[in-house]
């Protein structure tokens, strides 16, 4: 069995956390492979993460949800599984703490543990003439928005080629379930089970108040496109709040299910709902003030 780590090397405790996963490793056999940026954290060389010739059965990831974020990017199109360690300060996606690594060490090489499917946004960017410009990625949202204190900007949107309309707003939100508890809840978007298969359009800051977020079938093709003028304004597109890049007037943005979905392992037997009253507080304040 290959386990790929990945993580954020600015974590304090990194290095004693890998030592663990080493000793544990190499007492039931497993071989490594870790990400390139967290070789000097190791007490002894590991070979490099390869994911087109010799690639993991699964990923131990150290970090918070954007460290999630950015590895089921990574590994996502491959379909390995990842389980998550929680070391940052978000762990929406994580489904262990560093006082359960042994347990959840013990739960990959067993194969004791679940997988839950989570879809995938893919984007296109598009010109004003129709030539594609690039294509990315996305766990959580795909975001078109204003930059900086710029303007309000207008934004038309479609769905499967129907107008909806045309918004002046600070930017369009188009979320996954995943990503409905992120960006798009603190907009007002609603709160979308993992298991639905829909994506969810919330505008930010929209100069209306008939403007209201949009639940869309997970079949449907978005279209977002940049309104002239912008004058010296200026418009990004953005995907998981990682990655992103700049829009001129008359460019659009695609967004459409990715034909993979990131394979998130869970260890606990709690459910959605358990789960996001415990990390969201709904509720009373019952378990807040016992902890």
């Amino acid at each position: 069995m290959i386990i790929g780590v990945t993580g954020n090397p600015r974590y304090e405790g990194l290095g004693a956390l890998l030592g663990r996963v080493l000793t544990t490793a190499r007492a039931r056999g497993v071989d490594l492979q870790s990400e390139p940026d967290l070789a000097h954290l190791w007490s002894d060389p590991i070979p490099t993460l390869d994911l087109e010739h010799q690639r993991p059965d699964m990923v131990l990831c150290f970090g918070g949800d954007g460290t999630m974020l950015r590895t089921a990017r990574l590994v996502g199109p491959r379909g390995i599984p990842i389980l998550g360690v929680k070391i940052g300060r978000v762990g929406f996606l994580t489904t262990a703490t560093p006082d359960m690594l042994d347990e959840a060490l013990d739960a990959m090489i067993r194969g004791t543990y679940t997988v839950e499917p989570h879809h995938a946004l893919a984007a296109e960017t598009v010109d004003a003439g129709g030539t594609s410009r690039h294509q990315a990625v996305a766990v959580n949202d795909v975001v078109v928005h204003k930059a900086g204190v710029a303007r309000v900007v207008r934004l038309r949107m479609l769905v499967n080629d129907e107008e909806i309309g045309t918004f002046a707003s600070d930017g369009l939100i188009v979320a996954t379930p995943t990503g409905s508890t992120a960006y798009s809840l603190s907009a007002g978007g609603p709160v979308v089970v993992p298991t639905v298969d829909a994506f969810v359009v919330t505008p930010i800051c929209p100069h209306t108040l008939a403007v209201r977020p949009i639940v869309v079938p997970d079949t449907a093709r978005i279209t977002i496109e940049v309104v002239a003028p912008l004058g010296e304004d200026q418009v990004f597109v953005s995907y998981d709040g990682q990655l992103g890049e700049t829009l001129d007037a008359g460019m659009r943005v695609v967004v459409y299910r990715s034909p993979w979905d990131a394979q998130l392992v869970r260890l606990e037997t709690e459910g959605f709902f358990t789960r996001m009253r415990r990390k969201l507080q709904w509720g009373d304040l019952t378990d807040r003030e016992q902890g």
